[in-house]
C-alpha cells in the first residue's frame, strides 16, 4: 500500500489548519500560534463569507491552561482582515 503525501496548505510560510469554524495558523512546534474563529457569516451568491472574526495570539505551552496561553485577542470584519493581522502578530512573536 502506498502512502499518499497530501498537500499542506500554507501562508506566508506557516501551515495553515482548519476544524470546522477554527483556522490554526501556525506550526504547534513553535512558541506562538494564532487560533482564529470565525463567528459569524453572511451568504453571498453560493457562499458563505465570514463577517466576524475572532483572531487570537496563543502560547503553544500545553502545561498552561487555555486561557493563560492567550498572549493578544481581536476581531475583525472579515477574514482577509483578520489574516493580515494575524500574519503580522505571528512574525512578531517568533521574532523574539
Amino acid at each position: 500500500m502506498a502512502l499518499e503525501k497530501t498537500a499542506v496548505l500554507e501562508y506566508k510560510g506557516h501551515p495553515l489548519r482548519r476544524k470546522d469554524n477554527m483556522i490554526y495558523f501556525g506550526s504547534m512546534t513553535d512558541k506562538y500560534i494564532i487560533m482564529l474563529q470565525i463567528l459569524d457569516t453572511k451568504r453571498i451568491k453560493d457562499m458563505d463569507v465570514a463577517t466576524k472574526v475572532s483572531v487570537q495570539l496563543q502560547l503553544t505551552d500545553p502545561d498552561l491552561k487555555s486561557r493563560d496561553r492567550v498572549v493578544k485577542k481581536s476581531e475583525k470584519d472579515s477574514l482577509y482582515a483578520a489574516m493580515d493581522v494575524a500574519s503580522v502578530w505571528l512574525e512578531r512573536a517568533l521574532a523574539q
